[in-house]
């Protein structure tokens, strides 16, 4: 067994429709840290879904719903740690408003469980 630590996001902005930002590829990963900033002059929503290998994103995979952050503040997004991603799994999101958030995550990829 291996475990990586290993930035599951790369600092990046959230585009207004939903997409995937990161997968567990071959591996089972921790989520020890999200980081989401607004950095627009307006109030921007947040949706963020753990999305598992065989479904698609929805109300049903989501952690975060349309969450409001305030112009220029940084949400920690403690939903989104200590969960576990099998692989195949993906973190998927979206913004209110396109460049406007920029989400960043850490964590572990672990293999050979």
């Amino acid at each position: 067994m291996a475990v990586t630590p290993k930035v599951l996001i790369a600092s990046q902005q959230l585009t207004n429709s939903n997409a995937t930002y990161y997968t567990a590829t071959n591996v089972t990963t921790f989520i020890d840290k999200m980081t989401v900033c607004n950095t627009s002059g307006s109030s921007v929503t947040l949706t963020i879904d753990l999305v598992t290998a065989s479904s698609s994103a929805g109300a049903s995979k989501r952690i975060i719903s349309a969450r409001i952050i305030a112009a220029g503040d940084t949400y920690l997004c403690p939903e989104a740690v200590g969960h576990i991603l099998a692989p195949g799994d993906s973190i998927q999101g979206l913004a209110g408003a396109v460049t406007s958030l920029t989400i960043r995550s850490s964590g572990r990829e672990v293999s050979g469980l």
